[in-house]
């Protein structure tokens, strides 16, 4: 079976880790999701290490206060993150679904050439879930993720009431600072800036921008994903 890569876009609060979940759950593609990439490096590198990345340096420690207060990462220093990872999923002839990456101009200027060389253009399907803002923030600001895998919990009145994973057992948390009301607004202000934009580098690729309702229910959600990329 010819190995594929689907990139899931929008705004947070989307649904991108969701349904991602979801179709790796089904597909078994491999859910290469940035935030949780950014995170493992955040617990598992000395908050002094700094990368070196084309002249330029990047210190785990300012990285993750940027994290912390809304903006995004440095594009450098989340692309030198993914792009490894893609070459290592490649390699194994893995099909890879995304979340949350290319966040900005520079990342899809880099990581897409990557993508189409590995991949094959053919096999590449980019789907926009659109939502409000207003839904952005009643999302965000109500998100918990387990403390084990870190995986997103959906919020709904069935899930309002958990206080543990459903998946692994373990204690279902807030994510401190990054889904206060007031640090989602900053980071809806980036994502009009510098995220947004994206769609423009895609579509110079050859890429259709296929646009998905994110505000139905996940199943809905998930049935027009499926439609968008076969």
């Amino acid at each position: 079976m010819q190995k594929q890569v689907v990139i899931l876009f929008g705004q947070p609060g989307a649904g991108k880790g969701t349904q991602a979940e979801i179709l790796s759950g089904k597909t078994g593609y491999f859910h290469l999701e940035s935030s949780k990439a950014i995170e493992n490096c955040f617990q598992n590198e000395s908050p002094e290490k700094v990368f070196e990345i084309d002249g330029e340096k990047f210190q785990v420690s300012d990285e993750k206060i940027r994290w912390e207060t809304g903006l995004l990462n440095s594009p450098p220093f989340v692309v030198n993150l993914i792009a490894e990872k893609i070459k290592e999923l490649a390699k194994e002839n893995k099909s890879i679904i995304f979340s949350g990456s290319p966040r900005t101009v520079y990342e899809a200027e880099k990581e897409m050439p990557l993508l189409k060389e590995l991949y094959g253009l053919e096999n590449i399907k980019f789907v926009m879930l659109e939502i409000t803002p207003e839904v952005t923030i009643q999302r965000n600001s109500h998100r918990r993720i387990c403390e084990l895998v870190r995986h997103s919990i959906l919020f709904s009145p069935e899930t309002e009431n958990l206080s543990v994973c459903p998946l692994d057992g373990s204690d279902l948390i807030k994510r401190k600072g990054l889904d206060d009301v007031e640090v989602i607004k900053k980071r809806l202000e980036v994502f009009k800036a510098e995220t947004f934009p994206v769609i423009e580098i895609i579509e110079r690729h050859g890429l259709v921008a296929n646009k998905v309702n994110g505000e139905q229910t996940v199943s809905d959600v998930h049935k027009d994903i499926l439609k968008a990329i076969q």
